[in-house]
């Protein structure tokens, strides 16, 4: 292990994202004990002391485990790093796959990714069988978890093994424009799996079937006309096989695309509060807010690619993460372990421009809709998930991509 100038901003950058971690989940702990006696002005009404309290105690067990996770994940990225973990796998597989530099990196990154995987594993048992179970939203049995992580790991190998040997053959082959080829690469994998997957892999991990109610039906079909939308179906998928928690979403791209609700969202809404919920995210469209991410996200990984093309020549940046010998797949993986790490200081401006999103999503669906419904449909989600009413400004900031409950309803009213 080299030590340099490199080394010390690395440490001093982890620290500092550490201590920010952790002083916000604290913030956030003291502003659900503020708040946990009383039910915050405005939900009186339709929120009881008891479910807000409930609400309060699940907020805190998943900030204690966030602690832990926060810790772990400090250590194994110290360990991968400047603890020589990354070197000493690329020797390992070096060994094996002497002949086939190409083999022997996608071999490598695999591998990475399935300790990973192994690693989290612990915290996923943790968060669906302890902590989810013990406020009554687990309903996956240990089964469905073994078939969805099985099914996970086939899909890695299937989808992920052609991806990564084609990235490091154009990292090989294209010279020093080689990032340019490899944005191309995975922006059209990124928009191909977009388009395929409410066909092809959702399905491999839920059941969808038609919406069966003929009224809501028709409010959709109303409200798709009027708003000038068109979709592929609109399906109703089995959430609640392991999980109370109730979402819609859409998904796909062009014309394949779908609106999706959970089960678990219909059984416990009005026809009109779905139709409310619905109009927010025909709001997203509206304001192309999905077209705006998805250039956002692209614009990213092409500066984040030129700025590895520059790093990938420069030995300080191997050597002051504990890799003696230079090679595309080891520059590959350092940075992407240390790119949340120095990109964390600027979530809060993506936040704030999502949560811009939501509230013109809001205003959206209050044209088309009523209001109130909308209203009524959000304090239904916030109470069945157990979603914090008061969380603290600061930590919001940092994690939510939504506006409080609070911010949305003064809004809308």
């Amino acid at each position: 292990m080299e030590f340099n100038l490199f080394t010390l901003i690395f440490l001093l950058v982890i620290l500092a994202s550490v201590i920010a971690l952790l002083w916000l989940n604290f913030r956030q702990d003291r502003a659900i004990k503020a708040t946990f006696d009383e039910v915050p002005q405005g939900f009186k009404n339709d929120i009881s002391l008891e479910d807000h309290q409930k609400a309060g105690r699940y907020t805190q067990a998943k900030l204690l485990v966030s602690h832990f996770e926060v810790i772990v994940s400090t250590v194994v990225l110290l360990l991968w790093t400047i603890g020589g973990g990354i070197n000493q796998l690329d020797i390992f597989w070096l060994d094996i796959i002497p002949a086939s530099p190409l083999v022997q990196g996608s071999a490598f990154i695999l591998s990475i990714m399935l300790i990973a995987s192994l690693i989290d594993l612990p915290f996923s048992i943790y968060r669906n069988f302890v902590l989810e179970q013990k406020f009554g939203f687990n309903r996956m049995s240990f089964i469905t978890f073994i078939s969805d992580l099985l099914k996970e790991l086939l899909l890695t190998f299937i989808v992920g093994i052609p991806l990564i040997y084609t990235i490091l053959f154009l990292m090989d082959v294209m010279g020093g424009a080689w990032w340019i080829y490899v944005w191309i690469t995975i922006s059209l994998f990124s928009l191909t799996m977009m388009w395929i997957y409410p066909t092809f892999i959702a399905p491999i991990f839920n059941k969808f079937k038609p919406l069966e109610n003929s009224n809501l039906n028709k409010r959709i079909d109303n409200l798709l006309q009027r708003t000038g939308f068109k979709n592929d179906g609109i399906f109703v998928m089995d959430g609640s096989k392991r999980s109370s928690h109730g979402n819609a979403y859409f998904t796909g791209l062009g014309k394949n695309k779908r609106i999706v609700f959970f089960d678990t969202l219909l059984n416990g809404m009005e026809d009109r509060e779905v139709e409310a919920i619905l109009a927010h995210e025909l709001g997203h469209f509206h304001h192309k807010h999905i077209r705006q991410r998805m250039i956002s996200s692209f614009v990213f990984s092409l500066i984040s690619l030129a700025l590895l093309g520059y790093l990938i020549k420069q030995g300080w940046f191997f050597h002051g993460l504990g890799v003696s010998q230079s090679s595309n797949h080891t520059a590959l993986v350092i940075f992407t372990l240390i790119l949340p790490v120095f990109g964390f200081f600027i979530t809060p401006f993506s936040n704030l421009i999502s949560r811009k999103h939501e509230f013109q999503a809001d205003a959206f669906a209050a044209r088309h809709t009523d209001a109130n419904d909308l209203i009524s449909s959000l304090v239904k989600l916030y109470k069945e998930n157990s979603s914090s009413l008061s969380p603290d400004k600061y930590y919001s900031a940092f994690h939510d991509t939504h506006p409080s409950a609070t911010l949305r309803i003064e809004r809308l009213k």
